[in-house]
């Protein structure tokens, strides 16, 4: 019962991405008029939030959707994502959100995005279209609300996380992935994971935790999370790492990351540019290059 709702929901998905074809726009006014305003979920049940209409054109939001991913990890919260969680709470949601956006004339690319620290599944939406006008978007959510602030993973400080909580949060995202490949609504050559500071820290501990799930990835502003590194091979991997030269904070652990990515036998371009911890300009035409090279064509 559980596999026929994942694929009716999974179909729906990508029918609502299509839906808006006809209409796709830059997701900016979608944003400002309240993608988010209309998340504010029962925290007793899943289901679609249409309650508002969506503004002309834009994406539709499917929500908590039942067996998208796996169970959360035993001892979590299980209700939904509030739109405002209380200051000092960490909620932890079954499932992800997800948020499609197919552009007229779309290719047969999909770029599947992972926002920063209280950011959520529109957050890259724009500059995602910047990128890449033609591909296919999948914005996801993270399944964690730490002091108010949307998050992939619990942390403990600025630069130190739960070790728990990423692995449980990794193999939920893996989880998600495998499904959509099995259902055929993914497809991994095809498919360019882009990720910006927590996001992307998730998706460089995926990749190591769950090796071969991931074969390109951009990573964004990232740093390295994990204590305890696995000895796998990531061989048939690439990613394109783009650091800040002025975000403080961040662009110091760059080089021990990308050290650990090729140590472990990735295809790795890592750049340094001018920049904060904000993105702009510069990673779109960095990232937009990247992806018309080579490194588009999957290595498997």
């Amino acid at each position: 019962m559980a596999k026929k709702s994942f694929t009716g929901t999974l179909t729906l998905l990508l029918a609502l991405g299509a839906a808006g074809a006809a209409g796709a726009r830059d997701l900016s006014e979608c944003e400002r008029n309240g993608s988010q305003a209309r998340m504010a979920a029962s925290s007793t049940q899943e289901r679609l939030l249409s309650s508002a209409p969506s503004p002309r054109g834009c994406p539709e939001l499917l929500a908590d959707a039942k067996s998208l991913t796996q169970p959360a990890s035993p001892g979590s919260a299980t209700t939904a994502l509030p739109a405002d969680a209380n200051a000092s709470s960490i909620i932890h949601a079954d499932n992800f959100t997800v948020l499609v956006k197919r552009p007229e004339n779309a290719s047969a690319e999909t770029l599947v995005l992972l926002h920063g620290s209280g950011g959520d599944e529109t957050t890259l939406m724009s500059l995602a279209s910047r990128i890449a006008p033609r591909a296919v978007l999948v914005g996801v959510r993270g399944r964690i609300v730490q002091d108010g602030k949307k998050r992939w993973y619990r942390r403990l400080t600025p630069t130190s996380f739960d070790q728990r909580d990423i692995r449980s949060e990794a193999a939920a995202f893996a989880g998600f992935l495998t499904d959509a490949v099995k259902k055929k609504v993914l497809n991994l050559d095809h498919t360019v994971f882009l990720g910006y500071s927590n996001g992307a820290n998730l998706l460089a501990a995926l990749s190591l935790l769950h090796p071969g799930l991931i074969e390109r990835a951009v990573l964004l502003r990232p740093m390295p999370v994990l204590d305890a590194v696995p000895d796998v091979s990531l061989s048939g991997t690439r990613f394109l790492v783009v650091a800040g030269a002025s975000d403080t904070t961040y662009a110091p652990f760059a080089p021990a990351l990308e050290a650990t990515l090729k140590g472990h036998g990735a295809h790795l371009d890592a750049r340094t540019i001018k920049a904060g911890h904000g993105l702009g300009d510069e990673d779109v035409r960095i990232v937009s290059e990247w992806l018309g090279r080579s490194n588009a064509v999957s290595l498997n």
